[in-house]
């Protein structure tokens, strides 16, 4: 439920077109549904404005399927990250109408026309093709939360004019998520071309030195670009979530 539901169902008990006991059997589902293994938010996006988004890595198929299911009886769309293939194929046997991206590794039920809540567009910047996969669940997660999203990938600052050739792009964009391994360079390069909030994301990506994606992080925290702000390691969901409140503002 979110507020434009609570509003929706409120004027329905005000004008008689929904009766009172109908109201609070709806009512009752607030603040979560509860089913065997999981507690399901139904509350969040009337709260925070963005619904409940399953993290998939650790569960199980049954467990992600208990928790869509229970989505889908809140009448709410559903959206599970870090889903891998095979896992995604156990899901699918179970939901046929879900869809999966093997390169985000999302899985989705609901509109593929999602409506734009957001004022302008995010863009998604990826250093290297390496780093695609959290840059792909930064697009999809934004695009399924209802922005404009756009991809402008491998443009990392090995060959800085790959990323120089699209400035318009950037300089367009309300909001930016900037993807990068390695030294974690990127953010900053493009935090000193544009005047728009940038979202930075570390990827484990690289050599032995990078840390398993420590080396980035850390880099992009000092990053002397001072509209650089960054998110955990990998978290291609964290920074489409933030980008998408600073796009409704």
């Amino acid at each position: 439920m979110n507020s434009d539901s609570l509003r929706d169902l409120l004027e329905g008990v005000r004008s008689g077109r929904v009766d009172v006991e109908s109201a609070a059997g709806r009512l009752a589902q607030l603040p979560f549904l509860e089913t065997a293994q999981t507690r399901i938010d139904t509350h969040r996006a009337l709260r925070q404005g963005i619904p409940e988004v399953v993290y998939g890595g650790e569960k199980t198929v049954e467990q992600i399927v208990e928790a869509s299911l229970a989505l889908r009886r809140a009448a709410q769309d559903v959206l599970v990250t870090r889903v891998e293939a095979g896992k995604a194929e156990g899901v699918r046997e179970r939901l046929p109408e879900i869809e999966y991206d093997p390169v985000s590794r999302l899985l989705w039920i609901g509109s593929n026309e999602v409506p734009l809540q957001g004022k302008g567009t995010i863009l998604v910047v990826s250093a290297g093709s390496a780093d695609l996969p959290v840059a792909a669940e930064a697009v999809g997660v934004a695009q399924r939360l209802g922005n404009k999203v756009e991809l402008l990938q491998d443009v990392g600052v090995a060959g800085l004019h790959r990323l120089l050739a699209s400035l318009d792009l950037l300089r367009s964009a309300r909001v930016l998520i900037v993807v990068a391994g390695m030294e974690g360079a990127l953010p900053s390069v493009v935090g000193g071309l544009v005047d728009k909030p940038i979202i930075a994301v570390p990827t484990s990506v690289g050599y032995g030195a990078s840390l398993g994606g420590i080396t980035a992080l850390l880099g992009m925290l000092t990053s002397c670009a001072s509209n650089v702000t960054a998110v955990n390691i990998d978290n291609g969901f964290g920074a489409a979530h933030v980008a998408t409140l600073i796009n409704r503002l």
